[in-house]
């Protein structure tokens, strides 16, 4: 079977492909395949491989080079429909808003994050509605809809443990924790670099702008604790590595300012589950009772939170030229959350909603 093979300047590629984003933005969507099957008969795609990917014809394919061939660029183009392009009915627009929810992998696209240009192709490809890409960001705005950075989710994700901890496990928690008056305290370490971060500045065009350095990869360790009840933030800093003889230190050194009984959680790191751990949680269990969050559950621990709030407020884009200055920088900002009960007690907006269920 007989296949058209066209060569294009480099001009006219350009052309193609300036006039495809221009296509995007005007709601033209009709033109986007026939740019497409030119483009891609230009690099030596067979007709048939091209009518695949646009799931058409091969004649249809046959006919979008010929018209190029022909006449151009303006061979592709055809005349306008008359009249406004047609608004979503109420129940496209819930139809929609599933598909969002759901992600773009469910509805059949590539990669797990929305854009414009992909809704606006979905649209057209279910509802046969043409809207704009600019426009496509006003309609979700008014749809309740915001373009926010997306977070990640493990897939190693124990769905079931997850609502046991916030149905069954956690109400029970909070129930000894009362009767005993004992503290609930969340647990979790941080580390602080001296080489910094790196954020947007602005700058000229062409000159991608420099951040100074230390250079140095070291880092100033923290353990913390949270409390549930009152906000009271326990800390202790070191320079030495994070293990399970560091983290005992750090929890006797809480039990020794403290008569109140605690209820310690945790994740499941190695030190805190460690065969040193196990033996130290059994000759305290007077003192310390144990629990262990869900795996991969990083969003069920509001102290996490606050660790990104210590970095914001204290290190994330000063320069650290020594060491000592990253220490008084983050004891600067532990002590600031120390005294920010309230701070620390919004943390827990999760857990008050299943204790003012109770």
């Amino acid at each position: 079977m007989l296949n058209f093979r066209i060569v294009l300047t480099r001009t006219q590629l350009k052309t193609l492909d300036k006039r495809y984003r221009l296509a995007q933005n005007q709601a033209e969507l009709y033109l986007l395949p026939r740019i497409i099957a030119i483009k891609s008969a230009a690099s030596g795609m067979s007709v048939e491989k091209i009518s695949q990917l646009l799931n058409i014809s091969d004649v249809t394919v046959r006919s979008f080079i010929k018209k190029y061939l022909l006449s151009g660029l303006r061979g592709l183009y055809r005349k306008r429909p008359s009249g406004r392009p047609p608004k979503l009915t109420k129940s496209q627009k819930k139809q929609l808003m599933r598909t969002i929810d759901k992600g773009p992998s469910q509805a059949g696209f590539p990669g797990n994050c929305w854009r414009s240009p992909m809704i606006q192709h979905w649209l057209y490809t279910n509802f046969k509605v043409v809207y704009s890409v600019k426009y496509i960001s006003q309609l979700l705005k008014n749809m309740g809809y915001s373009f926010q950075k997306a977070r990640f989710v493990s897939d190693h994700l124990d769905q079931e443990k997850r609502k046991e901890w916030i149905e069954e496990k956690f109400p029970e928690i909070l129930v000894k924790a009362k009767k005993k008056n004992a503290y609930i305290l969340f647990g979790d370490e941080a580390s602080f670099p001296q080489w910094g971060s790196l954020s947007y500045t602005w700058a000229k065009r062409g000159q991608q702008p420099t951040v100074q350095t230390s250079g140095k990869r070291k880092g100033y360790k923290v353990f913390g604790l949270i409390d549930y009840f009152t906000g009271e933030f326990f800390f202790k800093c070191q320079e030495e590595r994070l293990n399970s003889e560091t983290y005992e230190a750090f929890l006797i050194d809480v039990i020794s300012n403290s008569t109140r009984h605690i209820i310690l959680i945790q994740d499941g790191a190695r030190y805190h589950t460690s065969k040193h751990m196990i033996a130290f949680f059994k000759l305290h269990k007077d003192r310390i009772t144990c629990y262990s969050l869900p795996s991969y559950s990083p969003d069920y621990n509001p102290i996490e939170k606050l660790w990104k709030k210590i970095k914001e407020k204290g290190t994330h884009r000063p320069y650290f030229p020594t060491f000592d200055a990253l220490k008084n920088k983050v004891h600067q900002t532990l002590d600031w959350f120390k005294d920010a009960k309230n701070e620390v007690l919004s943390l827990f907006d999760m857990y008050k909603e299943i204790d003012n269920k109770d």
